[in-house]
C-alpha cells in the first residue's frame, strides 16, 4: 500500500510515517515511480508505534520495542530494557503532573486572592 493508504488506515499523517521511517521504526520499498510502498505488516507496526507514543514514550524509547512492534506489544513478555524505559517515562510524567498541579494551585490561589472568593473553587 502507498503512504496515503497507510496514513488513512492508521489515522497517522503521511508526514509522521515518513518521520517514523527516518527514525528507523518503519521501512518501505520503493515502487518504480519512486513512491513508498508498505506491506500489510506496516499497519500493525504503525498502530503499535502510536500506542507506545500515546503512552508517553519517545521515538527513541520506541526503538527498544523494535523486536515486538510487528505483533501484540501489550501481550509480549516485557524485557528488562522495556521495563526500564517504561519506568523512566513514568517518572518523567509524574514530575510533569506534579509541576502542572503546582502551577494550577498557584493560579487558583492568585485568582481567589484577587476576587476575594475563598469558598468556591475556580473552574
Amino acid at each position: 500500500m502507498r503512504i496515503g493508504e497507510l496514513a488513512e488506515a492508521t489515522g497517522v499523517s503521511a508526514r509522521a510515517l515518513r518521520h517514523y521511517e527516518q527514525a528507523g521504526l518503519l521501512s518501505s520499498e520503493r515502487a518504480a515511480n519512486g513512491y513508498r510502498v508498505y506491506g500489510e505488516r506496516a499497519l500493525v507496526r504503525v498502530r503499535n508505534i502510536r500506542h507506545l507514543l500515546d503512552a508517553g514514550l519517545t521515538l527513541d524509547d520506541v526503538r527498544v520495542f523494535l523486536p515486538c512492534l510487528d505483533g501484540d506489544v501489550a501481550a509480549a513478555p516485557p524485557s528488562g530494557e522495556g521495563l526500564r524505559v517504561a519506568r523512566e517515562r513514568l517518572a518523567v510524567l509524574d514530575r510533569r503532573i506534579a509541576a502542572q498541579t503546582a502551577a494550577r494551585d498557584r493560579l487558583e490561589a492568585a485568582l481567589r486572592a484577587r476576587t476575594g472568593d475563598r469558598h468556591r473553587p475556580v473552574t
